[in-house]
């Protein structure tokens, strides 16, 4: 089955050279002896060189075809007519081997140097989200403040007469609320204190549990 692509009008040209990159042209007449003996080679270059709107081989009639013929000014057959981007950058008159395979084997050059290329990796469906940053998830304000509201709470109920309230009312308790867990103090009152007031009092002790002790 041919590679190339048999014109059958004018608007299917025009098409093709608006979706491929490069588009090769062979201008031929059936009864064109020349044509017929430099068609094994264009064939074959269009085997090995096509792409899918890239690199397009096309075949023009120039007896059914007149109007892309006269289009283009072709006089003599064959005549290769190669196309980038719907501007003609080269032609190649006559049964011309060396010089259509040098010409064609330069537009696949132009072709492959297109886009832009990109060595960023990407991500295909179903594999592995890309790691985040460590720097990402590293909170340096967030360690300060919690050091700072530590020693707070420490110095508030170390010098309380009560560390359970004080430890709750300090402005470092970050489990403050209006809703907790009633406690009788020394006083006989029912005071509410968080459970994480609770918690700082038991483990650091004050200078008031240390007189009752002794």
């Amino acid at each position: 089955m041919p590679s190339s692509v048999s014109i059958g009008s004018s608007g299917e040209f025009s098409r093709l050279l608006s979706s491929s990159t490069i588009v090769i042209a062979d201008f031929y007449a059936d009864w064109c002896g020349p044509c017929k003996t430099i068609a094994p080679t264009y064939e074959s270059l269009a085997a090995k060189y096509s792409k899918p709107n890239k690199i397009t081989f096309t075949k023009v009639n120039v007896d059914s075809q007149q109007e892309i013929a006269q289009k283009y000014g072709v006089r003599a057959m064959p005549t290769f007519m190669i196309f980038r981007s719907g501007s003609t950058i080269n032609t190649i008159r006559g049964a011309d081997v060396r010089g259509l395979t040098n010409a064609v084997e330069a537009a696949v050059k132009m072709a492959g140097a297109a886009g832009p290329s990109y060595s960023s990796v990407g991500r295909t469906l179903g594999g592995p989200a890309p790691r985040a940053s460590l720097s990402r998830g590293f909170n340096l304000k967030g360690i300060i403040d919690a050091i700072i509201g530590f020693l707070g709470l420490y110095f508030i109920s170390l010098f309380s007469f009560d560390a359970y309230v004080a430890a709750e009312n300090s402005p470092f308790n970050i489990h403050k609320s209006g809703q907790g867990n009633v406690a009788m103090t020394r006083g006989g009152k029912g005071e509410k204190r968080s459970g994480a007031a609770t918690q700082v009092g038991k483990k650091l002790g004050t200078i008031a549990d240390l007189a009752d002790k002794y």
